[in-house]
């Protein structure tokens, strides 16, 4: 049964809706999807959908942390969940195969901010010092990734602080420093300190290497037995979650006040500045399997532990055909 849904729909099915990110609400079948994200940037691009909950077949839980979300998938209380990339593939692994990622819902958030606007390049970075937080997570990984990738490797130094509001504050008084940081904290750290600015995009300096991959953040997974059971739902949720992303990137004056009600960032002011530099995007099917596949590789590479121990296996990628 598994195979089955995973090279694609039933010719039934596929003659009453067309799957994929193309931003039509298809039909359903009649049963409310369970959807729980996480509170931040994850959460942005199905800021319609939560909006406009009432008049769909959904219900929507937030969290702020991802093991809650993990817990909740692996006992069933959730369908769908959106949750960060390599988390996916460790909830992959934990239940043994049991959950697909139907899409990829954020690509990079991590900006390089400084004091110093005559960072242009990765390579002005050299004999300068870069602060960040998550030491042992993917901000590391995908900072010491860039470094070796660009020849850095042994000539930036790096350290760590336990809080985003450390580096902001290391940085201002050392304008020759770098810090790592995660939207939407860049936009309210640059919205109280006129003296900081972004000088490097992680993600454009990720596509700038060519390998085929994307910087991920966030991916959106479904149970399985929830997919084969409701392939109808499944299309959907994407076709919706497509619309949303699109109303989010075309309207961020409106979805900021979206943002802001649902409690994801306070204000709707940062949160509208901070919309555009969240790379809100669903990307599915062939595109996401390569984008996300390559990622993982990456972090696998650096800590076979941040994805949960082994690569998960083409059964983790649903692509409908």
């Amino acid at each position: 049964m598994k195979n089955f849904f995973k090279r694609g729909i039933a010719l039934g099915v596929i003659l009453m809706i067309l799957t994929g990110c193309s931003g039509k609400t298809a039909a359903v079948d009649d049963v409310s999807v369970r959807v729980g994200s996480l509170k931040g940037p994850t959460s942005i691009g199905i800021i319609n959908m939560i909006h406009e909950q009432e008049s769909g077949n959904y219900s929507f839980t937030m969290e702020t942390q991802a093991d809650v979300l993990l817990a909740s998938m692996v006992s069933g209380d959730l369908d769908i969940a959106l949750v960060p990339a390599n988390v996916a593939s460790v909830l992959y692994n934990k239940t043994e195969g049991k959950v697909s990622v139907i899409d990829i819902n954020t690509l990079g958030v991590l900006y390089m901010v400084s004091g110093d606007d005559s960072i242009k390049t990765m390579s002005d970075l050299e004999g300068r010092t870069v602060y960040t937080t998550g030491a042992g997570t993917t901000p590391e990984y995908v900072l010491r990734y860039l470094l070796k990738e660009n020849g850095l490797e042994d000539k930036v130094n790096i350290e760590f602080k336990s809080e985003a509001t450390e580096v902001v504050s290391t940085i201002t008084q050392d304008t020759s420093s770098v810090g790592l940081l995660p939207q939407p904290f860049v936009i309210a750290a640059l919205s109280q300190n006129d003296s900081l600015s972004i000088v490097l995009d992680t993600t454009k300096e990720w596509d700038a290497l060519g390998n085929g991959s994307k910087l991920v953040t966030g991916v959106t997974v479904a149970r399985n037995d929830f997919i084969e059971e409701h392939p109808q739902a499944v299309a959907a949720f994407l076709k919706d979650h497509a619309a949303s992303a699109e109303f989010v990137n075309s309207d961020a004056s409106t979805a900021a006040q979206y943002v802001a009600e649902a409690g994801i960032i306070e204000k709707a002011p940062v949160a509208e500045k901070a919309i555009p530099f969240c790379n809100i995007v669903c990307i599915d099917g062939s595109d996401m399997k390569s984008a996300l596949s390559g990622y993982l590789n990456v972090l696998y590479d650096q800590n076979p532990k941040s994805v949960g121990g082994s690569l998960p296996g083409d059964d983790f990628y649903y692509i409908a055909e």
